[in-house]
């Protein structure tokens, strides 16, 4: 089952149509590959990729916080104001220090927080994942040389689609579950209302009862 344009301008139609020309080539080359091959499966990947990339706008997270933001997004790393003051709008020091030491990231120092920080539509983030990802047989080329490629096309969008075929999100859509999906992508609840929103939207479009 293939994706157009027509259709996904029905829902985003204050979009460019070059930008959804992109997304919708490269969405048809590996949706195969991937499993995402009927409606109910499309349907809640595009819901999922619309509500984590704000619509297709943002491939590279965003860690632009103030002091007030800091300690209410990463209570564990700032615990006092002066440290979140410290941090406050430096977005690579603020990834340095969040994600040092996990996800297969070295120390704060290492400078692989910021490296290897959120890209894609769905957003892959710390070194284990890119190698992950660069290991598997999707991936072509130096990725931990080049991580900047995961906030490029055709990279953007097919690690989001092995990272939800490799985490068993096209079994869930076959459930119609959106909070199980939710779940599986973002380890919670976040964005939820939002996600069963576009996930309304995508159903509608793609014509399912």
């Amino acid at each position: 089952m293939e994706l157009t344009t027509r259709q996904v301008l029905m829902v985003a139609p204050r979009m460019s149509q070059e930008a959804v020309a992109e997304f919708v080539r490269v969405f048809n080359v590996w949706n195969d590959r991937f499993g995402i091959t009927t409606p109910l499966r499309m349907a809640h990947f595009l819901a999922t990729v619309w509500h984590e990339s704000a619509g297709l706008t943002r491939t590279v997270e965003n860690l632009n916080y103030s002091a007030q933001g800091l300690r209410r997004t990463f209570p564990k790393y700032f615990p006092t104001a002066a440290l979140a003051n410290q941090y406050a709008r430096k977005p690579q020091a603020i990834a340095n220090r969040v994600y040092a030491n996990r996800m297969g990231n070295g120390n704060e120092a290492s400078g692989d927080g910021w490296r290897y920080r959120g890209r894609g539509l769905i957003q892959l983030t710390g070194r284990s994942n890119y190698q992950a990802y660069q290991n598997s047989a999707f991936c072509n080329g130096d990725l931990m040389g080049h991580p900047e490629w995961l906030s490029q096309y055709p990279g953007a969008l097919k690690s989001a689609m092995w990272f939800w075929w490799k985490n068993g999100c096209n079994e869930l859509a076959d459930r119609d579950d959106a909070t199980a999906v939710c779940r599986r992508v973002n380890g919670g609840l976040n964005g939820l209302d939002e996600r069963k929103i576009y996930l309304g939207k995508f159903k509608t479009m793609l014509d399912i009862k």
